[in-house]
């Protein structure tokens, strides 16, 4: 068994998309292989619906897979080969643009005006770039849980873990997908494949994930749990921690105990030439995919 060792902490930072919505973004358009198979996450999280009701009107895809994670509020999407539909508190929506496809997504917040949700974009190898466009939409009560014996909650999105398997299935980088929650001063931790990438993003309460060379994890300062524990080094919310190569992720929660999504997948390692949404292997795909969008050849006949 080996910690992965923690390359990088870092917030995610304040921006804005689509018609105007405000949401914080942990990493997108810049390296590309920095997380790979992973390209972008997004926190759209608002208490104020005029930071987010405009939301992200038509805007087109190609080449890459989006997966939506709502936790509070409601989200409506639509496309150009006319699905439609609308993700609930819990649910999420696993879209493989392939070939391209032009869709919105608009989100309508709670009865208190709250909406909360993330978006990641997965990378699909050249093999994949122009496949069928898919949907997976699936209901909050579809996806499992897991309670550990110490209070431990996992909520399996994607892949498999503690022996329960996510309903979101035939995904070209077999990414796991996990929503934790570790309850106050428990240390937990937690299987990766080895050969995976893997990141985490702690969205609500504390903790501090084990280094590779400082195992324990643990420091001086405020009681937690029976433990003391260094609050100025626990990550707290809207943080992204990239991990190295190893097999394991090990957290400390803090006092009000941690949650965190934990997120792998196998890496591509192929060219990326990317436009916005639009995300090739090369520069000629990626003006040809501009020549289909301005001519109304973008939308494929499936196969």
């Amino acid at each position: 068994m080996s910690i992965r060792p923690i390359t990088e902490i870092r917030r995610a930072h304040a921006t804005m998309e689509g018609a105007g919505v405000h949401l914080h973004r942990a990493f997108g358009f810049q390296d590309p292989s920095e997380l790979d198979p992973f390209l972008l996450f997004d926190d759209f999280r608002n208490d104020h619906l005029q930071n987010y009701v405009r939301g992200f009107p038509w805007h087109p895809h190609r080449g890459i897979e989006t997966i939506t994670y709502v936790l509070a509020g409601s989200v409506e999407h639509s496309d150009s080969l006319g699905n439609s539909g609308k993700l609930g508190p819990g649910s999420v929506q696993w879209m493989t643009a392939g070939s391209g496809i032009l869709h919105q997504e608009m989100p309508l917040g709670n009865a208190k005006g709250q909406m909360h949700g993330f978006q990641l974009w997965g990378n699909l190898p050249s093999s994949l770039k122009m496949t069928d466009p898919r949907y997976q939409d699936v209901a909050a009560t579809e996806i499992p849980e897991v309670i550990d014996d110490d209070g431990t909650r996992v909520r399996v999105v994607v892949g498999e873990f503690w022996g329960r398997k996510g309903p979101v299935d035939g995904i070209a980088a077999e990414p796991q997908y996990l929503d934790i929650s570790v309850p106050a001063g428990v240390q937990k931790t937690f299987k990766v494949d080895t050969y995976r990438r893997a990141f985490a993003y702690v969205f609500e309460g504390m903790g501090k994930f084990a280094d590779a060379s400082q195992p324990t994890g643990v420091l001086l300062e405020k009681e937690v749990g029976g433990e003391e524990v260094n609050i100025r080094d626990l990550s707290g919310d809207r943080t992204l921690i990239k991990f190295g190569t190893g097999d394991e992720v090990t957290v400390q929660a803090g006092p009000e105990g941690v949650r965190f999504l934990l997120i792998s997948g196998a890496p591509i390692d192929e060219p990326v030439a990317w436009h916005g949404p639009i995300v090739m292997n090369t520069q000629d795909e990626l003006r040809q995919a501009m020549r289909d969008l301005n001519n109304g050849t973008f939308i494929k006949p499936a196969h």
